[in-house]
């Protein structure tokens, strides 16, 4: 029996059977609650870099959010979309996630231009199908690309020298 035969479509909307939710968000809360208070690793470049960072927020459906995670877990992404990401610069992409608000910080070389790598990266193979495939999940419009989707944060505060 596959994963997606734990979801049932009920008037349109996408639902985990609850058993599965307890699964899901127990193997999921024990495998990241430990990284919360341990931090995580930066990788390192050996080159000064710069970091973006983007928001955006996902439907509030437990089952969906569920289903976004599972999507983005390393046996599922698509190696076509990894390898346009990395084609088009960027060095290091990570999605953190509270409830249904998403951030995503992007770390990249110092000359990166983020206006022509996304318009590259809309152009790379499978990254319009990557986007439609999420969509279900995000709060956002039909079609939009990665670009249109996440709104880039301003940095408020640093720590100052």
């Amino acid at each position: 029996m596959g994963f997606f035969r734990t979801f049932d479509f009920v008037e349109g909307r996408l639902h985990l059977r609850k058993t599965q939710i307890y699964l899901v968000f127990h193997s999921v809360c024990t495998t990241f609650a430990h990284m919360k208070t341990e931090g995580y690793k930066v990788k390192e470049y050996g080159q000064a870099v710069k970091r973006y960072v983007q928001t955006m927020d996902l439907k509030d459906d437990a089952a969906l959010i569920a289903e976004y995670r599972r999507r983005h877990s390393e046996p599922e992404a698509w190696k076509e979309v990894l390898d346009g990401i990395r084609a088009v610069g960027i060095l290091d992409m990570q999605l953190f996630i509270l409830g249904t608000r998403l951030v995503m910080i992007v770390e990249t070389p110092l000359d990166f231009d983020w206006d022509a790598a996304m318009a590259r990266l809309a152009t790379l193979p499978r990254q319009q199908e990557w986007e439609d495939y999420m969509a279900i999940f995000q709060q956002c419009k039909e079609g939009a690309t990665s670009d249109e989707k996440w709104q880039m944060m301003e940095q408020m505060f640093y720590l100052y020298e």
